[in-house]
């Protein structure tokens, strides 16, 4: 830590380290500089921002479509693809489309639509209701809980 001093003086010590200086906050006044390693600080840096993607949870938004005239045995086979979705760790994206005149019955998707959310309420949240755009019915469940990870032969928690 050495203060306030000027740019001149700060180039001079850094050369004489064989270090560069570097404008961490260039908003501050004065501008705050550090000397260091360039070439080391970009290098930390990226390999942070690279453990920190490694890190993060990416959630995908998988869809379920159906149709109204969907029959019970099918319905069933798009709850276990929701719940094995959810258990995942990815939203659900239900989708009943209507074609001609299964417009005119929109209970019907709704009817499906709340099948579905009960089959896997102990494991989602809607996270969107039900609703109508154009021709089609959607709703957006989330998972309530965190995706469980296998662990690795060898690793512990």
């Amino acid at each position: 830590m050495l203060g306030v001093i000027s740019t001149d003086e700060a180039r001079r010590i850094a050369r004489d380290r064989g270090l560069d200086l570097v404008e961490v906050n260039p908003k501050a006044r004065p501008p705050v500089c550090k000397i260091m390693d360039f070439g080391r600080y970009k290098y930390e840096e990226k390999k942070k921002a690279n453990e920190a993607r490694k890190r993060q949870q990416q959630v995908d938004l998988k869809e379920v479509k159906l149709r109204p005239k969907t029959d019970d045995h099918d319905v069933d086979v798009k709850i276990r693809h929701t719940r094995r979705f959810l258990e995942a760790g990815n939203k659900v994206k239900i989708t009943v489309r209507f074609r001609g005149r299964e417009i005119t019955h929109p209970e019907t998707a709704q009817r499906q639509i709340l099948q579905i959310i009960d089959a896997v309420q102990e494991i989602a949240v809607v996270e969107q209701n039900s609703r109508i755009e154009g021709r089609t019915m959607t709703s957006i469940l989330a998972p309530k809980n965190k995706p469980q990870t296998r662990s690795r032969p060898g690793e512990e928690d």
